[in-house]
């Protein structure tokens, strides 16, 4: 396959044992190993690969492709067992800035993107908690959030334009079409027309199926994010179902994005519980006040920062790391004292100046007063971003540092109503007590969003028992109050056969005609949104690839 491949592909095949084994994981519990990683140069190796894909499907019945940028999926979107296409290396570039528009290519890491777009006081306010390791087309593939969420939505809101590649092999643009555009594209009679029409029929013969079936709480990346392909004023925007897909409807090639203003004043404000009873009427009353992030994270979070300090302090310079080990030492002798919090709410307001960003804090800090509460407002940028690196880090600190137990992420996307957070938390937390589990819980407390990292040892007997009945018991409870399984890391591997307990076996079956629309031959990342028979997607997948990980 190897050397079929190099006879047109132009950027480099690798397959030694040490590649293989490096693209294997993602940051998710699974470990599988592809055949062959590839390293395009440009759109054209895509186009090229894809087409070859797709004539010798019959050929190699396993052959597939799975598009990947930085591998920061926890959900295990990011790995396969046949083609792993790596943007990183080559397609990282910007290709166009103007005004508060700028388009690059998918391989290039947000850091980058964000240095470039800040010279200018312009920002992308979807950014991950993983800013610092993660990459554009990732936050295309999954639909990424992040702490300013809340305020002004998930990835999907910002892109203007896309190229991709579809399975006939041929790159084609993605944008906003008018009523009498989409008319003209779905009478080529070509693949694209048929695409567009497709989905077109889909969503009209389903429409009260599809409305009622749309999750109702503020984000959610389960399933095909069909609800926003056709806008209010008629406009059909294909970007609002491929975003999200995870890769699995085509590759993309390059992104638009529109930009927001840099803030220019924020203050944050940090408040600790010792209890969480009032978590859920606390958020609806801090809500009120209109933050414009509500973030949060539990003790155990907050003691391995206090603990591995020195990872923050090595990133800061000499100065800084001074000026950051100082403001740690309230923590610090916090934890000597055992006198941790429960919980640390992050609320951050924004202002014209200086003094509307403070009036906005002392403002919510009268408010919930009544909650009799330790609260502090930061005094500086430099003193707020203590507390945003504590948040930011928390899942890199845990897989850096627990050398028995391993970070387990399935469970780390749940999202609800804030409202029904007084109820829902309490049976959350029965449910984990029963396993007798270290875990850190962060997250986006004003929009119900919440990161649960168990910490389990892979070397136990009943591991994969512990994940399965604990991923059934925890979603069931989400899905009782209304919820989403994953508010923004999407389905993966992970999540994806759990789908249809939360969609049902019409929506299910709707989701099944998109990925034929697009990918007949099932060439696009098997096994994610769409379970294959007996294969990826499935439990038993998830029981075999575990176990693979367990006895390594």
């Amino acid at each position: 396959m190897k050397e079929e491949i190099k006879k047109f592909f132009k950027g480099e095949a690798e397959d030694s044992e040490e590649m293989l084994l490096k693209y294997s994981r993602d940051a998710s519990i699974f470990s599988i190993k592809p055949k062959l990683v590839l390293f395009p140069v440009d759109s054209g190796d895509v186009e090229s690969l894809v087409k070859w894909v797709g004539e010798n499907k019959s050929k190699y019945p396993d052959l597939s492709i799975t598009a990947r940028c930085a591998g920061t999926d926890m959900s295990g979107g990011a790995i396969g067992e046949s083609i792993i296409l790596d943007f990183t290396r080559h397609m990282n570039k910007l290709i166009s800035f103007e005004g508060n528009t700028i388009t690059v290519e998918p391989g290039m890491f947000y850091r980058d993107f964000e240095k470039i777009t800040l010279e200018r006081g312009l920002i992308l306010p979807c950014f991950t908690a993983s800013k610092s390791l993660n990459a554009m087309g990732g936050m295309y593939g999954n639909d990424s959030a992040g702490e300013r969420t809340l305020k002004y939505g998930k990835t999907e809101k910002y892109v203007i334009e896309a190229r991709a590649i579809f399975s006939d092999g041929n790159e084609y643009t993605i944008k906003p079409l008018s009523q009498k555009e989409l008319h003209e594209k779905t009478a080529q009679r070509d693949f694209e027309g048929n695409v567009y029409g497709g989905i077109s029929k889909l969503i009209n013969e389903n429409r009260e199926e599809i409305k009622n079936a749309k999750p109702k709480v503020h984000k959610n990346s389960a399933g095909y994010f069909i609800w926003n392909v056709l806008s209010e004023n008629n406009t059909f925007d294909l970007n609002k179902l491929l975003v999200g897909s995870q890769g699995t409807l085509g590759i993309v090639t390059q992104i638009t994005f529109r930009l927001i203003p840099e803030r220019k004043y924020s203050k944050l404000v940090a408040i600790f519980l010792n209890d969480l009873a009032p978590l859920g009427i606390l958020v609806d009353k801090i809500l009120e006040f209109k933050p414009e992030t509500l973030e949060s994270y539990d003790d155990k979070t907050l003691k391995l920062a206090v603990r591995f300090v020195g990872d923050f302090l090595k990133k800061k310079g000499f100065f800084g790391m001074l000026k950051l080990a100082w403001s740690f030492l309230p923590e610090f002798f916090m934890m000597l004292r055992g006198g941790f919090p429960k919980l640390v709410l992050l609320a951050e307001f924004e202002g014209e100046n200086e003094e509307e960003a403070d009036r906005k804090c002392r403002e919510l800090t009268l408010g919930i007063k009544d909650f009799k509460l330790k609260v502090y407002i930061t005094k500086s940028a430099s003193e707020a971003e203590k507390y945003w690196d504590v948040r930011r880090e928390s899942f890199s600190l845990l897989r850096l540092h627990t050398k028995k137990l391993h970070t387990a992420p399935f469970i780390d996307d749940i999202i609800v109503r804030p409202l029904f957070l007084p109820e829902f938390l309490p049976k959350l937390n029965n449910i984990l007590s029963k396993y007798k589990l270290t875990y850190t819980i962060a997250g986006h407390a004003g929009e119900g969003n919440f990161h649960i990292i168990p910490l389990l040892d892979f070397s136990r007997k009943d591991l994969v028992s512990i994940i399965l009945e604990l991923s059934e018991k925890v979603y069931g409870l989400v899905l009782e109050y209304g919820g989403s399984i994953t508010a923004e890391h999407n389905d993966g591997l992970i999540r994806t056969p759990y789908l249809p307990e939360m969609f049902g076996g019409n929506i299910m079956k709707i989701f099944g005609e998109i990925k034929n629309i697009f990918d007949s031959k099932n060439i696009f990342n098997v096994g994610k949104k769409i379970a294959l028979p007996h294969g990826a997607g499935t439990k038993e997948y998830i029981r075999e690839k575990i176990a693979i990980e367990k006895q390594k």
